[in-house]
């Protein structure tokens, strides 16, 4: 399976769940949250980044992808860069945690395909965010 094909599979999966740390049959997901306009990772987020990432068995078991999203604020040029931004920033954490950037693929949605609405301050909130999803590899 290539990876932009493995990229789309795993976003479809997960149109329909929470954002919040999840295992779903094998595969296990962390949303990591940001401000609004904003790429900045605070250290509350960092602090569950690092613990979610320290506390999976056999992480050298999976692939890690990163689907950055950003509310509709803004135009789409502005959100492609500022989801380029979030996912950029998330794997900057996780390199500094130790992980092989070689491990990481990351797919940049800006405000494409919401997961929540944007109609609302806390759908715009929840949609201001990079889900770290944790694939196993198949041997």
């Amino acid at each position: 399976m290539t990876r932009s094909l493995l990229s789309t599979l795993l976003f479809i999966t997960f149109l329909s769940a929470p954002a919040f740390s999840q295992e779903t049959d094998s595969l296990i997901r962390k949303s990591i949250f940001f401000g609004g306009g904003s790429y900045y990772i605070d250290e509350y987020q960092s602090l569950e980044l690092q613990d979610f990432i320290l506390n999976v068995e056999k992480l050298e078991n999976y692939e890690i992808v990163l689907f950055s999203h950003t509310d509709n604020i803004g135009g789409k040029e502005y959100n492609e860069w500022l989801s380029f931004m979030r996912s950029t920033a998330v794997q900057d954490k996780l390199i500094e945690i130790g992980i092989a950037e070689e491990l990481m693929e990351i797919k940049n949605f800006g405000m494409n395909n919401p997961l929540y609405r944007n109609s609302s301050y806390k759908g715009r909130h929840m949609n201001r965010r990079v889900d770290v999803i944790l694939v196993p590899i198949v041997f």
